[in-house]
This record gives structure tokens, sequence and C-alpha cells, in this order.
């Protein structure tokens, strides 16, 4: 794989489309070394972003909770976004837009810093190896928790608060798993590192935590109303861990993961049956469908 540094293309970058290998900042930035930075994952189908303008609206979100104005409107960034992919000739890929505090000040306060903003997009793949797709993912449960949320900006996609997840998905590929399962701060069921969680019972009906300390994906919503559309009962709740062997399925969602089916968490089974199946379809018909209009 080429490393992100050393690929080709364009940038944009501070309202400027910038030469991949010219877009540089200082080692000295504030969002490097205090971690106030924000970003957005986002996924291109047939060369048009999903759901763009919500990942855009919860950007500006998670840097209005962050204490910092990004110095363009909703508008902009949404136009930015699309410019990228085309200058990039992205079909099926990622867009990766980042928006951090500069170097002006160098400790922990940091009013005077510029806000930058940069928008990255390359063409990419699974986020999981695809035989793992359809087989399902392994996963283990982190020895690391979320967060209480009166300790951090629980409901911002912040770099900071991904410190732990690289620790953790770390910790379990080291023993042959593909991700990790982390509680929250009560040892409630959280969310794997990266992606939401549900969880099939006996009756055919999905259980999923309640995101009250960890991210409410824009893929989770779009599954649960995927899920409701096909008359499957979704139960918001506190899952306990005890409760994991009584499920029948599980899978993760997220807009890297998309939809993806998990074979077991630790000891506990699980089979990948067809209403994981039929609801990873759905959600690729629907991905696909304003291009297709």
């Amino acid at each position: 794989m080429i490393p992100y540094d050393k690929r080709s293309g364009k940038i944009w970058y501070n309202g400027e489309l910038v030469d991949w290998s010219d877009v540089k900042l200082h080692v000295l930035s504030h969002g490097l070394h205090y971690a106030s930075c924000v970003f957005e994952g986002e996924r291109v189908y047939d060369g048009s972003i999903f759901k763009l303008e919500e990942h855009t609206s919860r950007l500006f979100h998670s840097a209005k909770r962050m204490g910092f104005e990004i110095p363009y409107s909703e508008q902009e960034i949404n136009s930015a976004s699309n410019k990228i992919i085309a200058t990039q000739k992205v079909e099926n890929g990622y867009v990766r837009p980042v928006v951090w505090r500069g170097s002006e000040m160098m400790a922990i306060s940091a009013q005077q810093t510029k806000i930058h903003v940069a928008i990255a997009t390359w063409e990419w793949g699974s986020y999981f190896d695809p035989k793992l797709k359809i087989e399902g993912i392994k996963l283990n449960i982190s020895s690391w928790r979320r967060p209480a949320p009166d300790t951090i900006p629980w409901d911002t996609k912040a770099s900071g608060l991904y410190m732990i997840c690289t620790l953790s998905k770390h910790e379990a590929e080291k023993q042959g798993y593909s991700d990790s399962l982390m509680l929250d701060h009560q040892g409630n069921v959280a969310e794997a590192t990266g992606a939401n969680i549900f969880f099939k019972d006996k009756n055919g009906e999905l259980h999923t935590p309640v995101p009250d300390s960890f991210l409410d994906g824009i893929t989770r919503r779009t599954v649960i109303e995927i899920a409701k559309s096909k008359n499957i009962k979704v139960h918001e709740r506190k899952i306990k861990p005890e409760e994991l062997k009584n499920f029948k399925g599980c899978f993760l969602t997220g807009t890297a993961a998309e939809v993806t089916p998990v074979s077991c968490i630790a000891e506990n089974q699980f089979k990948v049956c067809e209403m994981i199946i039929d609801l990873n379809k759905s959600y690729q018909i629907l991905v696909k469908k304003k291009k297709a209009a």
C-alpha cells in the first residue's frame, strides 16, 4: 500500500487545491499536541458522497463543541468535498475532511490559533477483508472503556477520542481478532473501535446500545431506519456483557465498516443469518440509489 504522504493528485487545503505532497502543517501545531482536531469519514459510491450534508453538519457540530469555528460555511465544505472527488476522479472511495488548530500558540490555551481545513479523498474498498465480511469478523473485549460523558465531548468526532480505539484495535490484532468490543464507563456494551454494534435475538428482533457516551453513527441511524421499514423491532437500550451469550446474531455498522457481520465476541458465537445479509443488501442498494436515480 502506498503511504498516504506519498500519494499523488490534489487535496483541498484552506480553500485551494494543493498538490498532495505540498500539503503540510507545522510540527508545533496545536492540533497535533493537544488534539484540538475534528474530522469526518465519508464514503463515495459511484462518484457520489453518501449523506454528505449529514456528515458536514456533524463536522460543524464537533468543531463547535471543541470551541472553534470553521472559517467556511457548510455549503462551501459540501462544494469543496464534491470538487475534490471530481478532481481526484474517485468513484468508490473515502473522503476525509479534517479541521485543526494551527501553530500560533503552543500551550493549553489556544484562543488565537488559526483554524485550518483540509479535505482529502482516495479510492478505497472494504474496511475489513471481504472474506471476513461474509464469514463474520471476530472481536475481543477491550481492556479500555469509553469515558463517562461528563469527562469528554463524547458526541463529537474528535481525534483525541480515538486514542483508546487505536490501543484497543492493536491489542485485538495481536490476539488474532479483527476488532475489539468496547464497554462504556459503567461496564455496559458500547461499540467497536470505529463502528456501532447490533445484536439479533431468538425472536428476530434487534438490540443496540443507547449512544449516550459514544457517537450515534450516521450509518447506525440509517440501518435502524432500514430495519424498521422491514417491520423489524429495534430496541435501543443498555446491554450487559453477560447478555452476549443469549444473542443469535451480531453485526457492526459504520461508514467504513458499512454492515459487517460478527462471528464471535471472545467466547460468544454468532451466526451470519439471513436478516443480517438482507440488511446489508438493502444498505448497499440505498447508498447507490442516488446515483442510479
